[in-house]
This record gives structure tokens, sequence and C-alpha cells, in this order.
């Protein structure tokens, strides 16, 4: 989703703000991040920034619970990955060789 999906809302109440958060999260400008979480509070309240910054931890967490019990990454990402996974060594990892070098 980006912010020019559904309006730049994503279609839901406040979803800039969000989106804004989102990408601050995955990015590492720590500034927008501060400034995104304090325009979560401020409009929002603290509440909703807590609750933001929990789905977002979740989303990592279920990332690492996948990788530890085994799931296998669907064709399409591996295919989509070939080229990232290969300059930063991922595929050297135990897991990847456990995969057919596929994490």
């Amino acid at each position: 989703m980006t912010r020019d999906d559904a309006g730049g809302d994503g279609g839901v109440s406040n979803g800039g703000r969000l989106i804004r958060f989102a990408t601050a999260v995955l990015g590492n400008d720590a500034s927008e991040l501060a400034a995104a979480r304090m325009d979560i509070a401020d409009a929002m309240g603290g509440a909703a920034l807590t609750d933001t910054a929990a789905v977002a931890a979740l989303f990592n967490a279920i990332d690492r619970v996948a990788d530890a019990t085994g799931i296998p990454l669907e064709d399409v990402k591996a295919a989509a990955t070939v080229d990232f996974r290969a300059a930063i060594g991922i595929d050297d990892f135990a897991a990847a060789s456990e995969k057919g070098g596929v994490p």
C-alpha cells in the first residue's frame, strides 16, 4: 500500500498517518520516525500510538516465527529476491542451506 492508494489513506480513518508511520519504521530517518509518532499521538492519542507500534512490531515477529519454524519462502518471493539475497549473503545462512538455498 502506498499513499497513492485510495486517496492516500488506504481507505481508513487516519490511514495517511499510519502509512507515514509504517514507512518511517522501515526507513532510516530517526527524525521522520519521531515526527510520525508525534503526529499519531497528537491526532489519535497515546493508546493509538502504542497499538500502531505494536502492530508494526508484530509483523516483524511473524516473519521471525515463520523463519524459526521453517516455513518456506513462497516461490514468487524467492524469485523476486534472488539478487537481494545474494548481495547480502543471506543464502549462506544455515537455514537457507537446509532448504536448498532458499530461506
